[in-house]
């Protein structure tokens, strides 16, 4: 007489092929975020660029750099969540200023 081991303890078919639907589905979201947690810091970069001192004061120039660091901290733990843990390529790519990296998650009243 064969005994059949119950179907919970047996290994779904997903796993045999390699593919795992929900695994699939939390990958695509964590690239998503990531992908919108980098237009969050293009937008913050080039808003910091386009600052001129002319016009503006002192304070606006430090909130945009504020606005920046905190951008792109998030955007650092998100590549961190997605397994990307050097950042040296995303600093060089986005072309993110000394300023911005020296302020990565200081807590601002």
């Amino acid at each position: 007489m064969s005994v059949r081991p119950p179907q919970s303890f047996r290994q779904s078919q997903q796993d045999k092929n390699g593919f795992n639907v929900l695994e699939y589905e939390l990958m695509s979201e964590r690239a998503d975020a990531l992908g919108r947690h980098g237009l969050k810091v293009e937008a913050a970069l080039t808003a910091l660029k386009a600052w001129t001192g002319e016009h503006r004061s002192a304070e606006a120039r430090e909130r945009l750099v504020n606005d920046a660091s905190d951008a792109v901290w998030a955007f650092f733990i998100q590549r961190e969540i997605c397994g990307l843990r050097n950042n040296r390529d995303a600093i060089q790519r986005y072309g993110i200023p000394n300023e911005v990296i020296a302020r990565l998650g200081a807590i601002r009243k």
